[in-house]
């Protein structure tokens, strides 16, 4: 033996994110406006369905806290856009002008439904990419967020589609 290293220094630590396969920034700052832009979307929805509901009871409170929960989440998005210096965008997603063209209030929840499984899917992806601490955190606290509001919707119109067959 010579005393020297068999293999070669490892310069990984030093990498770039870009090559050790992290979104670039303004990737990510594209990622969160259209994150923006659904959430402005769901929350608007929520808000109107909450206000058509007649019954009130169990489908205007879980609206309610739909509404507070995808605000809460602007809140936050538009923070960290702010925090990796870009401009949050002002627009509202599509997603509330078809949501609210359906007139059948469990229908629209279970559109609603989907579109927050749009979110979680679109969160899935981007969360392996986001090297930044803080971002990642809030974004794994929307994504447990949205899981369950998809769970408390689906046992919603669960219990309504079983109310509709007694019936």
């Amino acid at each position: 033996m010579n005393g020297k290293p068999s293999s070669p220094t490892c310069y990984g630590a030093e990498a770039d994110d870009v090559y050790m396969g992290y979104a670039c920034r303004d990737e990510i700052l594209t990622a969160l406006n259209e994150l923006l832009e659904a959430e402005r979307a769901g929350a608007k929805v929520a808000l109107a369905s909450r206000g058509e509901s007649a019954k009130g009871g169990a489908y205007a409170r879980l609206m309610g806290a739909v509404r507070a929960d995808e605000a809460r989440w602007c809140a936050m998005l538009s923070r960290q856009i702010e925090r990796l210096e870009g401009r949050p965008s002002r627009r509202t997603g599509t997603f509330q002008e078809k949501a609210l063209a359906i007139p059948d209030l469990l229908e629209r929840l279970a559109f609603l439904n989907r579109g927050q499984a749009w979110v979680v899917r679109k969160l899935e992806e981007l969360l392996p990419r986001v090297r930044d601490d803080a971002l990642h955190g809030d974004l794994r606290e929307m994504l447990a967020s949205h899981r369950e509001n998809i769970a408390r919707a689906q046992a919603l119109l669960d219990s309504a589609a079983g109310n509709a067959a007694k019936a």
